[in-house]
């Protein structure tokens, strides 16, 4: 749904997630388009084959931890 919309950011929460891989395509060419239109995109994926594919920057959560102050 995100995708029809005209929102400057959209939020991605494994919008491939349980897709084969023909949907998961047209889902990174939809990002594409998006990120081509001028869109912020902040993203979760779990995959690093879409992530190679959509992602201009990562950051490694991996360290962080709830305990930690913020």
């Amino acid at each position: 749904r995100g995708f029809i919309t005209q929102f400057p950011v959209l939020l991605l929460d494994e919008p491939t997630a349980s897709l084969d891989t023909g949907n998961s395509e047209v889902v990174a060419e939809l990002i594409d388009e998006k990120k081509k239109g001028g869109v912020a995109l902040l993203g979760i994926f779990h995959g690093p084959d879409i992530r190679k594919k959509v992602a201009d920057r990562l950051i490694d959560v991996s360290h962080f931890s709830a305990q930690q102050a913020a």
